[in-house]
């Protein structure tokens, strides 16, 4: 009786790792992959290099990401998303500090190279497989909480970063960047991450959050859905790659201007955070693959409001509303769809794998756009990224379908077993 009073007076495992990590990865998400959303003009001007230069030092970080992801995936299901993404906080530590003192463009591209590394090895695929680690019975509402940290990251840090970029100039802010990494992303991720649930809080935690998702997919049908919802993410993973980068000038193409796009365009993490609060309120009793159809659908609908707005304020403010609600949620899909299909059991390679397409994609999407604006326009361009949307949203119609068919083959052989 002791003891049972004693473990139910300890703080629960997942909600230390959840804020831990929310903080963490606020912290590295806004000083690595949204930095130069503050910083890439600064660093232009000084330099003299183009902006085309300045970028694709992200777009090499996106590439390295992609070909690491599997291993790094593997690593984490080996050693411990704790030792792996306390190992990567110290990666990007340093060679954002490194990014600060580059004097040439090669050093610069290379230096990206290594960020890429420390993004991989401390973002949102380790902090999903992390949860799963630390809580694997609630995994998916794990994932859904800590993405509401996530929400703002770009925000804080770009406000946060415009200003310690006048007062020490960009490579000041890259290297207080390193530091806030070190001191703040460090300490959380080791600490955060000490404590699993054991047997006597994940038996009550495990009915508490019965899933509805069923059983998880074995064999070959295991293999041919990581390699649907693969493409199904890495089509999405396209049109979201071209958004994040060209929302502003996609508003101004539709008939803002200037102030009023940014404005417009400040909206989406507002969004963001209201897609992942509707989804943790009214979606815990819902599938996890019905969650990615209604989220991955909304797309679509958002970029017709697109095509109809003609300049119009309420209707650009919702596309991007819309459009943030639905990228909050995918973000939490590409977390709660494999856990539900694939199970906890190699959850970190298989994050690996999936995420290795999805982030070649975004790291091409961005030029391969450009390159549809200036020869063709906006109006044609965009009629692509629609198309895009379309078949990412029949493919996950359609994968829905073999998947309710999979589960009922499942259920069968577990009768028979049985």
């Amino acid at each position: 009786m002791q003891q049972r009073t004693e473990s139910r007076g300890r703080i629960d495992p997942m909600v230390v790792a959840v804020n831990a990590l929310g903080i963490t990865q606020i912290t590295a998400w806004g000083t690595s992959f949204y930095c130069l959303g503050v910083l890439a003009k600064p660093i232009a001007a000084e330099t003299g290099w183009t902006m085309t230069t300045v970028f694709l030092g992200f777009s090499v970080a996106l590439i390295v990401m992609g070909l690491i992801s599997t291993w790094v995936g593997r690593l984490i299901d080996r050693l411990g998303a704790r030792a792996v993404m306390s190992i990567g906080t110290i990666i990007l530590s340093g060679s954002l500090l490194a990014l600060s003192q580059v004097n040439d463009h090669v050093t610069y591209l290379a230096v990206w190279a290594v960020v890429g590394v420390g993004m991989r090895c401390s973002l949102y695929d380790a902090a999903f497989a992390a949860l799963v680690q630390v809580a694997p019975t609630r995994g998916r509402k794990a994932i859904s909480y800590l993405t509401l940290y996530g929400a703002y990251a770009s925000t804080v840090f770009w406000v946060i970063g415009h200003y310690l970029n006048q007062a020490y100039g960009w490579r000041g802010t890259l290297a207080i960047f390193a530091a806030i990494n070190l001191a703040v992303c460090l300490p959380l991720n080791w600490l955060g991450l000490s404590r699993h649930e054991n047997a006597e809080e994940a038996a009550p935690a495990a009915v508490a959050a019965s899933s509805p998702d069923g059983p998880t997919l074995e064999g070959r049908m295991r293999v041919v859905g990581i390699v649907l919802f693969a493409l199904i993410m890495s089509i999405n993973g396209f049109v979201f790659g071209v958004i994040s980068l060209q929302l502003v000038p996609m508003l101004e193409s539709a008939g803002l201007v200037g102030a009023t796009a940014v404005w417009v365009a400040s909206l989406k993490g507002h969004g963001q955070f209201a897609g992942r609060v509707v989804e943790i309120f009214f979606g815990r009793n819902l599938k996890a693959m019905t969650i990615a159809r209604i989220a991955i659908g909304v797309v679509p609908v958002s970029l017709v409001l697109l095509f109809f707005a003609r300049g119009e304020l309420w209707l650009l403010v919702a596309f991007t509303l819309l459009l943030g609600a639905s990228q909050g949620v995918i973000t939490i899909v590409r977390g709660a769809v494999p856990l539900a299909l694939f199970g906890a059991k190699g959850y970190g390679e298989v994050l690996g794998l999936i995420a290795t397409p999805i982030l070649l994609v975004n790291a091409f999407s961005p030029a391969i756009f450009a390159l549809l604006v200036d020869q063709f326009g906006w109006q044609t361009s965009l009629y692509a990224l629609l198309g895009c949307s379309l078949a990412t949203w029949a493919a996950i119609e359609l994968m829905s379908r073999w998947y309710e068919g999979a589960q009922v083959r499942a259920s069968d052989r577990l009768a028979t077993r049985a």
